[in-house]
């Protein structure tokens, strides 16, 4: 059973979705502080957290910075909740780390199924290792990590996903649609900006300057490519 934390202090709406969820199959806690959040986490890392920005002791974008920055919550699945329905927060929340983004209010069956989706995406998966290799980068699926010159590469589960279409495609121009129909079961908002967030985070990390991308290029009013050769591998 996946256990869940779910950080938010509306009593009401964690008494709702924690019971929807529990009838759903998973284990669910429940904090109504980031310092009681803090001190669930200490004792437990859960499978998954949900979590609300507006807290009355601080804001869950800090708090993102925060987990992101421990070695042991790094790769925690995250799935933002808020009443704050501006486009730049939810840009900031994906560009600090989070996999996902609900706004309030929400229907309880459709954040089950992103919980469904997060789960899935940072399972591995079963099957033979296969790791793709172009020059200094390597992509292991049987891993599920992004290594570039034999060093892993900081990547939520989402962003691997998303880099894992793109390199099974060298040299294929793909739209941002093609690209959200390939992340198969991710329900996250196709709205343009999303992509072009986790894009740029991928290119801080595996290029060499993400400013002058060389191995995923953006073709401009068709979408991305990612490079068969970079220049030096020429």
């Amino acid at each position: 059973m996946s256990r869940l934390l779910l950080i938010d202090d509306d009593t009401r709406l964690t008494d709702m979705v924690g019971g929807y969820l529990r009838q759903n199959g998973y284990e669910v806690e429940t904090a109504p502080t980031l310092a009681a959040g803090r001190e669930q986490l200490k004792h437990a890392t859960p499978d998954a957290l949900l979590l609300d920005l507006m807290l009355p002791d601080g804001d869950g974008l800090d708090f993102t910075r925060e987990l992101r920055g421990d070695a042991r919550t790094r790769r925690l699945p995250l799935l933002m909740l808020t009443a704050r329905g501006e486009p730049m927060d939810r840009i900031v929340g994906l560009e600090l780390g989070a996999d996902d983004y609900l706004p309030k209010p929400f229907e309880p069956r459709e954040l089950l199924a992103r919980v469904k989706a997060l789960l899935r995406r940072a399972a591995p998966e079963a099957g033979p290792d296969e790791v793709l290799r172009f020059g200094r980068l390597e992509v292991d699926l049987g891993a599920r990590q992004a290594r570039l010159a034999g060093q892993p590469c900081d990547l939520t589960g989402h962003q691997f996903e998303l880099l894992t279409v793109l390199a099974r495609s060298p040299g294929r121009v793909l739209s941002r649609d093609q690209i959200m129909d390939a992340l198969k079961g991710h329900p996250l908002e196709a709205f343009d900006r999303s992509i072009d967030v986790h894009i740029s985070r991928i290119r801080a990390v595996i290029e060499d300057d993400p400013k002058n991308p060389r191995r995923v290029l953006t073709v401009r009013g068709a979408g991305y490519v990612f490079a068969k050769k970079q220049d030096a591998e020429a």
